[in-house]
């Protein structure tokens, strides 16, 4: 009976040693198996951890560019406004500037971002403004000596303006006195013109009868007058040239018709502007002594009855007038 009992406790010793055992080797298999999952998901995680950091990396490299090519805008904007009102050329600065937003347009839309590309863009972008600068300078100097030289100009000009101005005053002023003067002088010569000018006296009518007979009277027949004779004295006159005078006879009937006929020596001349018809017309040699004048008019018409009246005119005056009738 011992003996089996003792049997029976070492066969339940060797079973739970082999349970044990097994148990023990199942804890190793499963912390194992663990550990390996728990590496594992480590690994992942810093394989995330990795990538999250080179994606925020490329993220800050890729503001930064952002912002420096905005900057790059900004400078280029500035550029452009100065070199225009500078009055530059444009050209070359607004090329650049499409380029430059055709790059950020770029970066903007681009999956695939290289930094080292874009720095060496934006050091040519930076290159290119500071040549600007240089020019913008030069540029300034140029303007400053163009003002400069404006500044002289326009004070020339002003001067010169001045000037003009004074002259054009004392043009003006001897228009003014050349046109007092020749009116002056027109003045003058109208006067001495007119103290020049033949006067005609002691004007008398006379008729001539067919027969040739003369008959002085105020009054005549009109049956009686063949011919009429205009006599007058042109008295002395110290300013009259001593020439020949073309003196010029009207005589008008009693409803102011002057008597012309062509056949006898009538026509027109000019008085005061205006044609007007004459009577009869004699060239004088003017003297200068009181001389008398005789003019005859051989009168083709009957004659009406009425007031006639006879006018003498020479060199643009009416120099003398009269009267007679016919009955």
């Amino acid at each position: 009976m011992d003996n089996n009992n003792q049997q029976n406790k070492g066969v339940f010793a060797w079973v739970g040693l082999v349970i044990m055992t097994l148990a023990t080797g199942a804890l190793g298999f499963l912390y194992f198996d663990q550990k390996k999952q728990t590496e594992g998901k480590e690994l992942t995680i810093v394989a995330k951890a990795k990538e999250l950091a080179f994606t925020q990396t490329k993220l800050k490299e890729l503001a930064f560019t952002q912002t420096k090519l905005d900057s790059v805008s900004r400078a280029l904007d500035e550029k452009i406004a100065e070199v225009e009102k500078l009055g530059g050329d444009l050209t070359e600065l607004l090329k650049v500037k499409s380029r430059l937003e055709a790059d950020k347009v770029a970066l903007r839309k681009g999956n695939k971002f290289e930094m080292a590309k874009y720095e060496t863009k934006i050091k040519e972008y930076e290159s290119f403004l500071a040549t600007k600068d240089v020019e913008i300078a030069k540029l300034k100097e140029e303007n400053g000596v163009l003002l400069a030289s404006n500044q002289t100009l326009s004070s020339e000009v002003g001067t010169l303006k001045t000037e003009r101005e004074e002259l054009t005053k004392t043009k003006q002023q001897l228009s003014d006195s050349v046109v007092t003067y020749v009116a002056k002088n027109r003045e003058l010569s109208d006067k001495v013109a007119i103290g020049a000018a033949l006067k005609a006296e002691n004007l008398k009518v006379l008729a001539v009868t067919p027969k040739g007979k003369v008959k002085e009277d105020d009054r005549y027949r009109a049956k009686r007058v063949d011919k009429l004779k205009v006599l007058f004295t042109l008295p002395s006159n110290p300013l009259t040239a001593q020439e020949e005078k073309e003196i010029i006879v009207r005589v008008l009937d009693p409803e102011g018709a002057v008597l012309s006929d062509e056949a006898t020596g009538s026509g027109k001349f000019s008085w005061k502007g205006q044609d007007m018809l004459f009577t009869t017309k004699n060239r004088v040699a003017y003297q200068n002594s009181n001389q008398m004048v005789e003019m005859v008019y051989d009168n083709p018409q009957k004659l009406r009855s009425g007031k006639y009246s006879v006018e003498l005119y020479a060199e643009g005056f009416q120099i003398g007038s009269g009267n007679f009738v016919i009955r």
